[in-house]
């Protein structure tokens, strides 16, 4: 073998082992970390029983009240304390649509009037699932909070909700 083609193999080696060297150092930088969504307590909210208004539950509720924050709503949360909630409130009464679009824990979605009574509940939506969970009638607000809570608390509707911003 001549020098020249020695060479030629030896550069072809080298380039090749820094080429290579290159896309593992650049792989290595671009490296992705999951973002974890934490819980930040925008006000409360209490559910109250129509007949007597006493209080069924009080929870900490994030509010959702412009286009990102609905849209976004609790998707990519892991879990959800049972005391939590979500309170999306929008501008206008409307019939709503909720479904679970990227959204990893199972939900009950209470909808509620202009008059802060609850229309209607979807219970247990299931996670990941696209399916559209109609409200029954107008809703001005909904809230989101652990599936099986609304059960538990014998929520119906025509119950009440009052609430305070931080």
């Amino acid at each position: 073998m001549n020098f020249s083609k020695l060479f030629k193999i030896v550069a072809f080696i080298g380039v090749l082992g820094f080429i290579t060297f290159s896309c593992k150092e650049e792989k290595s930088k671009s490296k992705v970390t999951p973002v974890t969504i934490k819980f930040k307590k925008e006000g409360e909210l209490s559910l109250l029983k129509a007949e007597t208004d006493s209080v069924i539950a009080t929870l900490d509720i994030e509010i959702a009240d412009n286009e990102y924050e609905t849209q976004t709503g609790l998707m990519y949360r892991k879990h959800m304390q049972a005391s939590h909630g979500m309170l999306f409130i929008f501008p206008d009464s409307d019939y709503r649509n909720f479904y679970m679009r990227n959204t990893e824990i199972p939900l009950d979605i209470i909808y509620i009037d202009k008059d802060k009574v609850i229309a209607s509940i979807s219970k247990n939506a299931k996670p990941f699932d696209e399916t559209g969970l109609p409200s029954a009638a107008p809703a001005q607000y909904v809230l989101e909070v652990n599936a099986g809570l609304t059960t538990t608390w014998d929520l119906q509707p025509g119950d009440k909700i009052q609430f305070t911003k931080l």
